[in-house]
C-alpha cells in the first residue's frame, strides 16, 4: 500500500525498468569535411576517422561504390542536433509506440536527388575509363542496395526496431528473417524456382555457355527484388491483422455495452424501485447473476441438454419461491425421454424443497458419465419422514419416484425431521453422450 506525507510525497510503488536507448549513428553537426558520414561512423564504431575515410576512398575505385555508399549514408544517417527530446517521448519512440513519419521531408528532396545524380555520374565515369567492375555484376548489386535502402527508409521506427532485434548488427538479415524460419524457407524455395525457370529458358535460347553469367545476375536481381517487395508485403499483412484485431475488439466492446444496457442497467433500475422489498431485491439479483454467468462463460449453448434443463428449472424455482437454487453440473447429456424425465423429477424436487423445507438455499449436483446420469437435490431445512407422507402428497410419489421408475431409473429420498432432505435420482444410460 502506498502512503503519502504531503502534497509532494512519492508513492511506494515499484518503478518499472525502462529499456535503454539503442546506440544510434549520427552525422555530427559541425567539424565535418563533406557530409559528416565518416566522422559519424568513426564515432559510432570507435575507430579513427582517418581509416574510415580511407576506406571510402579505396571503395570508390571499385566502380564508384564508395561514393554511392557515402551518398546513401549521408541520406540515411540523421544529423545530431542539440534539441533534447522529452524523456517520455523518447521512451515511447524507442519502444515503437510512436509511429515516425516515413515520407521524405520537403527540404531534403533536392539533397537526395543531388546525391543520387552525383553517385550515378561518378559510377558512369569510372565505367567509361575502364576502372569499374563488370556491369553484369555492378548493376544488380546497386539495385539490391538501393532496394534495401528504400525499404529501410520507408519503415517506421517500430519496424526498424523489430528488424534489429531479429538480427542484431546485420539489418539485411533482420529484414529477411523477420518472419521466422518459415519466411526464410519460402524465400529460398521461391528464388530457387524462379532461377530454375530462367536457367532453363537461357539454356534453350543461348546455350549452356551463357547460363553461368545469367544465373549470377538473375540471383542478385532477385535478392534486390525480394528486399524491396518482401518487407512491404509483410508490413501490409501485419497492418491488416492489426486492423482485424482492432475491429474484433470494437465489436466486443459494442456487444458488452449493448448487454449492459439491455440487462444490467435495467435490473439496477428495478432494484431501485423495489429497494423496500428485500425478497424482490434478492430475486432480481439472483436472476441477473444467472444471466451474467451464462453470458460471460458462454454457458447458453445452442440446443438443449440435461444441464441446461436443470438450470432452467432452478431459475423458475427461484422466481416462484424466492429461494436460492445453486446448480453444479459435471458432464452433460443430450435430451431424450430419459434425461427429460430426470430433469423434470429434479425440478419437482427443487420445488418441494423450496416450498416445504424452509431452507434459504437448495443445492443441486448433477454428474453424467457414459454409464449413468445422477442428480442430487439437497436442502438443510426441517426435513420429514418419507414413510409418513400424507395420501395427497402425489408430487413425491408420482412426479419424482413414479416418473423415474417409468423410464428405467430410480429415486431415493433420505430425510428425517430437523436434518434436511436429499433426493437422489439415478438413470442408466445405454451409451456415452
Amino acid at each position: 500500500m502506498s502512503t503519502s506525507t504531503g502534497a509532494g510525497a512519492v508513492t511506494g510503488q515499484t518503478a518499472l525498468p525502462v529499456a535503454s536507448a539503442p546506440r544510434r549513428a549520427f552525422r555530427p553537426g559541425e567539424g565535418q569535411m563533406v557530409g559528416g558520414v565518416a566522422a559519424g561512423l568513426a564515432h559510432h564504431l570507435g575507430l579513427d576517422v582517418f581509416w574510415v575515410r580511407l576506406g571510402f576512398v579505396v571503395a570508390t575505385w571499385f566502380s564508384g561504390f564508395g561514393v554511392l555508399v557515402y551518398a546513401a549514408l549521408w541520406r540515411l544517417l540523421p544529423q545530431r542536433t542539440e534539441d533534447e527530446v522529452p524523456a517520455g517521448v523518447g521512451a515511447a519512440t524507442r519502444r515503437g509506440l510512436r509511429t515516425q513519419p516515413s515520407r521524405l521531408p520537403g527540404g531534403d528532396v533536392g539533397q537526395a536527388v543531388a546525391l543520387l545524380t552525383l553517385g550515378v555520374g561518378v559510377i558512369l565515369l569510372l565505367q567509361r575509363v575502364g576502372w569499374g567492375l563488370d556491369g553484369r555484376i555492378l548493376w544488380p548489386v546497386l539495385i539490391a542496395v538501393a532496394g534495401f535502402a528504400l525499404v529501410w527508409r520507408q519503415a517506421d521506427e517500430a519496424q526498424r526496431a523489430r528488424w534489429r532485434g531479429a538480427a542484431p548488427g546485420v539489418p539485411v538479415l533482420g529484414v529477411l528473417t523477420a518472419g521466422g524460419v518459415g519466411s526464410v524457407v519460402r524465400l529460398g524455395l521461391g528464388v530457387a524456382l524462379v532461377a530454375a525457370s530462367i536457367g532453363l529458358f537461357v539454356a534453350q535460347v543461348s546455350g549452356l555457355g551463357a547460363l553461368a553469367d545469367v544465373a549470377g545476375a538473375t540471383a542478385l536481381a532477385l535478392v534486390g527484388l525480394g528486399l524491396l517487395v518482401g518487407p512491404w508485403v509483410h508490413r501490409l499483412s501485419r497492418d491488416l491483422a492489426a486492423e482485424r484485431r482492432a475491429r474484433v475488439r470494437s465489436q466486443e466492446r459494442a456487444d458488452m455495452a449493448a448487454h449492459l444496457h439491455d440487462s444490467v442497467l435495467q435490473t439496477l433500475a428495478m432494484l431501485q424501485r423495489h429497494a423496500d422489498d428485500p425478497r424482490a431485491v434478492v430475486r432480481l439479483a439472483r436472476r441477473q447473476e444467472r444471466e451474467l454467468r451464462s453470458w460471460l462463460y458462454d454457458e447458453q449453448v445452442a440446443g438443449e441438454s440435461l444441464c441446461r434443463a436443470l438450470t432452467t428449472a432452478a431459475a423458475e424455482t427461484e422466481d416462484m419461491h424466492d429461494v436460492a437454487v445453486e446448480v453444479i453440473c459435471v458432464g452433460d447429456a443430450g435430451v431424450d425421454d430419459g434425461t427429460t424425465a430426470l430433469a423434470r423429477a429434479a425440478g419437482e424436487a427443487m420445488v418441494n424443497a423450496a416450498r416445504h423445507s424452509g431452507a434459504a438455499k437448495v443445492d443441486v449436483y448433477a454428474e453424467v458419465s457414459a454409464a449413468s446420469a445422477e442428480v442430487f437435490v439437497r436442502d438443510r431445512g426441517v426435513g420429514f419422514d418419507p414413510d409418513a407422507l400424507p395420501a395427497g402428497r402425489m408430487g413425491v410419489r408420482q412426479s419424482i419416484i413414479g416418473r423415474m421408475e417409468r423410464h428405467g431409473g430410480s429415486a431415493q429420498i433420505r430425510s428425517s425431521p430437523g436434518a434436511g432432505t436429499e433426493v437422489h435420482l439415478s438413470l442408466a444410460r445405454g451409451d456415452a453422450s
